[in-house]
């Protein structure tokens, strides 16, 4: 397949903002891909090159050659020029780089160099989700969706589940599988605990909101890995986590929870120190705090009711190793456990459907958290020159929540950033920059924070329609991705 015939797909799903024409145009590309080109062109449709990292930043992107006159590069060559770059190390890489994006350049149309300059920045605005790819593989293989969303979910790998499917292997064949992480399963938020309850069938599960790293600990025999939010192997830094695990009376296990650095009283330390100890070398400290059970001893638990999952878990792991949970119907209940997940210095509770499966990877309404400070994780879009104090620094953050398949700004803030903030987010942002107009600095959308703030008013001055008030900094969140940022739906139900 030319990378051309990708390209006018691309620029044909860019141009309409109807879901279902979006999917017709991506499985009609995908029923065309070779079965050695399916894994390249689902990657390339849903904005991203196979290979993870390439060496090939934003500034190699410039003074590159003039567009080709005619079509020539296949998929398969494309994909074997970045694999190429990705695997470059040493003496002479940089020039072979060089070299091998200026080929790839002086033969690509103009078409195809706005597709490659979109894979390569991570910045392919299609309106293409993996979501959507999603969509599109079921439609063109001729499945049903529930049975391709879920081997996405059991694989992590939108590639692979598009190169079995479309080469006729039977998706039944994903299951999970001990020492492959699992996207973790998300909570929504509500402003207010009557509000979380209201949305549920009682009884419900209620979790303390524990401020501290989210880990998935997985066991097969006496082999431990312990994995962050996103997946990153942690198990040389939790060694107490790793011990933990491993002294439970199990042959395999996969466990869902939060690490805290916790007080002689009890009490979490703040999140940075946490997540300090979480990165360092060590990490001392760290005590587990489980509220879920994926698998045990054979036995894949997804798709039992969190109640089934919730007794098994009691039964398996020691009480002062557990999220303190409260089953109830009473509403007062509820209440006064809340209470005393803030008295003891948590952040709040998380509602659970007693009813509902684990549902990795996706933001339902089975789970909502309620915080009695208002935050939300959003996305800087550019950050402008300090003045004054801070010149010589980027200061004034621009931010944005995910809406589709892009952002929505909501507003700006310098609030709550001291010195040494300054000092790492001006050199995160430099590394991050897409232009310069001499005030604002626009980025890459990647970054995300945490931003507290005292209310969400509506406002004319900003594309979401709203406003968030007196928005401060509370932390950088390097433990999240930004499509798990919040979204614009998730402002909106807090505003006043």
């Amino acid at each position: 397949m030319l990378l051309a015939d990708l390209a006018a797909t691309s620029l044909a799903v860019a141009a309409t903002s109807k879901r279902l024409e979006k999917t017709a145009l991506l499985a009609d590309r995908l029923r065309q891909a070779e079965p050695d080109e399916v894994a390249a062109v689902a990657s390339y449709l849903s904005g991203e090159l196979l290979q993870r990292r390439t060496g090939v930043g934003w500034r190699s992107l410039q003074d590159l050659p003039a567009p080709s006159a005619e079509p020539s590069l296949t998929v398969l060559e494309v994909d074997a020029a970045f694999a190429e770059m990705a695997l470059l190390s040493g003496t002479g890489s940089g020039a072979r780089r060089a070299a091998l994006l200026q080929e790839l350049w002086s033969r690509a149309t103009a078409d195809e160099q706005q597709l490659l300059r979109g894979l390569v920045s991570g910045e392919l605005r299609q309106g293409a989700s993996a979501g959507l790819l999603a969509d599109a593989v079921a439609k063109a293989a001729e499945l049903p969706l529930p049975l391709v969303r879920r081997a996405l979910t059991l694989s992590g790998s939108l590639t692979e589940v598009a190169r079995a499917a479309l080469t006729g292997e039977s998706l039944s064949d994903f299951s999970l599988v001990v020492g492959r992480g699992l996207s973790p399963m998300l909570a929504g938020s509500a402003p207010t605990l009557d509000e979380a309850l209201a949305a549920m069938t009682l009884p419900v599960a209620v979790d303390w909101k524990l401020d501290g790293v989210r880990v998935q600990a997985h066991r097969h025999g006496s082999e431990v890995r312990v994995l962050s939010r996103s997946l990153d192997d942690l198990t040389a830094r939790m060694p107490e986590i790793v011990a933990a695990v491993a002294a439970l009376p199990v042959s395999s296990v996969v466990l869902d929870g939060e690490a805290l650095v916790v007080t002689a009283e009890g009490r979490p330390v703040p999140f940075q120190e946490t997540a300090s100890r979480a990165l360092s070398a060590g990490g001392l400290g760290l005590t587990p705090w489980w509220f879920d059970v994926l698998h045990l001893d054979g036995r894949d638990l997804l798709d039992e009711p969190l109640s089934q999952r919730a007794a098994v878990l009691s039964a398996l792991v020691p009480e002062d190793q557990r999220a303190p949970r409260l089953i109830t119907s009473s509403p007062a209940e509820a209440a006064e456990f809340q209470a005393a997940a803030l008295a003891h210095g948590h952040e709040g509770v998380v509602v659970k459907a007693v009813d509902a499966p684990y549902e990795s990877g996706r933001r339902g309404g089975a789970w909502v958290k309620v915080k009695p400070r208002h935050t939300l994780d959003l996305v800087v879009l550019a950050v402008e020159h300090g003045s004054g104090r801070r010149r010589g620094w980027l200061s004034n953050l621009h931010l944005g929540a995910r809406q589709g398949d892009g952002f929505v700004m909501l507003g700006k803030t310098f609030k709550g950033l001291t010195d040494e903030t300054l000092r790492w987010q001006t050199s995160r942002f430099r590394e991050l920059e897409v232009a310069d107009d001499g005030w604002v600095v626009t980025v890459r959308p990647e970054q995300v924070v945490e931003i507290a703030f005292d209310g969400v008013q509506t406002s004319t001055r900003y594309p979401g329609g709203v406003a968030l008030r007196f928005a401060r900094v509370v932390r950088y969140r390097d433990d999240k991705t930004a499509a798990e940022a919040d979204t614009l739906d998730d402002v909106l139900r807090l505003r006043t």
